[in-house]
């Protein structure tokens, strides 16, 4: 193998969220422009010291010489400290409020395919609440008295003590890598594509709770998911991926429970369909025979067409892939060999393949797939390169 080479992190791993906070907005962009170039000259000194010499690696460190902190010092484990840097980012100057944006994950700095539950990039429109589980109800009604024959109100126990599934799935804001045309803070994948995330979501499908409430699944064609935070969120699903099974009313994530940004207790799990969808502490279902033109699919999350003209009930997303080492923020220190590493994936299924591009697009190869590639999830892809 070619010798091998540094890489200099993006400028994210330099800025911690405390001092970010303590900046006005308007001075927050050149702030990250300048610890861009602060960590850039820092990490060439390091370069240099590190081939100065090596440690002295035969000596025992202070970890070998004492004991360590005990079992159960924290109820609930957390990050190294050294990793104090990798979390998700708000981009500066977004949004006019906190309460009505978006966190972005920190895609440069993972492994593999699923994303942390608390690096999991947030997109809210009226702020997260903790919701109580014990006092939360979901109810299942239809559009008309036929429409249901037994109308339910669940409680979140008696939902998670019915027959549930465990599915990887990506979820993606229906805005994402839109930064790219616009204002992006700093150009790194964090603020180009991380409106993006996978995990492991467990609940019970949707058609099973339809089923069991006595549905019209002839007559019912769509279903409208209804959350319960103060934005009134509302969505229409057509009834074709709901009758697939796919669609979920998910209670886990990441084998644990859903946090509350993510809509604890209770969401809407709708693979390979925007992000805005997947409707947070879910409330209520109804099932209809038209779609149910809320202002979520109407007005907002709509596509503008040539003509003049708004697409609404915008929904599959199409197939997509990003590199995310070495990529935007990051610096090649050192010529020799480097492991390109990226995502790939699509709402409309599998990821088949991806090719790769080293030189502008001049010449392609193919990369390798991480298995197992998984239906609308992340496939994580590389390619040896020598630069």
């Amino acid at each position: 193998m070619d010798r091998l080479a540094a890489l200099q992190r993006a400028p994210e791993h330099f800025v911690d969220t405390a001092a970010m906070a303590r900046l006005p907005a308007k001075a927050r962009r050149g702030f990250l422009r300048q610890a861009f170039a602060a960590a850039l000259a820092g990490g060439a000194a390091t370069l240099a010291r590190a081939e100065d010499g090596e440690a002295a690696i035969l000596e025992p460190t202070e970890a070998a010489r004492g004991l360590g902190a005990p079992v159960a010092l924290d109820g609930y484990g957390k990050p190294s400290k050294y990793e104090a840097t990798l979390q998700r980012r708000q981009s500066p100057g977004l949004t006019q409020t906190r309460q009505a944006s978006v966190s972005f994950c920190p895609l440069q700095g993972l492994f593999g395919i699923v994303t942390p539950s608390g690096l999991h990039f947030e997109r809210h429109h009226q702020g997260w609440w903790d919701i109580d589980p014990r006092t939360h109800r979901l109810m299942l009604n239809g559009s008309d008295a036929r429409m249901l024959k037994r109308p339910l109100v669940l409680t979140v126990d008696e939902l998670m003590r019915l027959p549930s599934v465990s599915r990887f799935h990506f979820i993606e804001c229906g805005a994402n890598t839109a930064m790219e045309w616009g204002n992006v803070a700093v150009p790194t994948v964090q603020y180009t594509h991380g409106m993006l995330s996978c995990s492991e979501f467990t609940g019970v499908p949707l058609i099973t709770l339809l089923e069991m409430a006595g549905a019209d699944l002839q007559r019912g064609r769509f279903v409208l998911a209804e959350g319960g935070d103060g934005s009134g969120m509302t969505r229409t699903i057509p009834m074709e991926l709901v009758r697939s099974g796919e669609v979920l009313v998910a209670y886990g994530q990441n084998g644990e429970m859903l946090r509350p940004e993510n809509g604890y207790p209770l969401r809407l799990v709708v693979p390979g369909v925007q992000g805005v969808s997947w409707v947070k502490w879910l409330r209520r279902i109804e099932l209809g025979d038209a779609p149910y033109g809320t202002k979520d699919e109407t007005l907002h999350y709509v596509d503008l067409m040539p003509d003049g003209r708004q697409r609404q009930y915008s929904s599959i997303q199409e197939v997509k892939s990003v590199i995310t080492t070495p990529s935007g923020g990051q610096v090649l220190l050192q010529r020799g060999f480097h492991a390109i590493s990226g995502l790939a994936w699509s709402g409309r299924g599998k990821i088949a393949r991806v090719d790769v591009s080293v030189d502008g697009g001049r010449n392609w190869r193919e990369a390798r797939l991480q298995t197992p590639v998984m239906s609308k999830c992340l496939t994580r892809f590389s390619a040896d390169w020598v630069w």
